[in-house]
């Protein structure tokens, strides 16, 4: 499963969904930016950009089978939950997908965590 090497085949599920939330994270923040109560979604839109970049950190760390790999991936599911809580406050079909997408990835991450 992994792309050159199966030394992350463990770890893949885990690796696809952060990947997915990524860019779910950046597609609602960009639409966050463009809603009319922008300024309503302060701390969302920054939580989206924070799980952005701890989910693709996680990514690495998976990829090169990092030795805390398990921990970062603890927090990234802590951090994919807050998101997720976040993007559930407002009605936008963005932020409810973006919501069950932080979700998910945060239940893989825990199941990796504790693998």
């Amino acid at each position: 499963m992994g792309l050159v090497t199966n030394a992350t085949d463990s770890m893949q599920v885990c690796i696809d969904e952060c990947k997915k939330c990524v860019q779910a994270c950046y597609e609602c923040f960009h639409a966050c930016l463009n809603e009319e109560d922008v300024k309503a979604r302060k701390n969302c839109i920054s939580m989206l950009s924070e799980c952005a970049m701890m989910c693709q950190m996680s990514v690495a760390m998976m990829s090169v089978n990092g030795q805390f790999s398990k921990e970062h991936c603890q927090l990234c599911a802590k951090i994919c939950d807050q998101c997720a809580q976040e993007c559930s406050q407002f009605k936008e079909a963005h932020c409810r997908k973006c919501s069950d997408i932080c979700k998910t990835c945060a239940d893989e991450c825990r199941n990796m965590a504790n693998t």
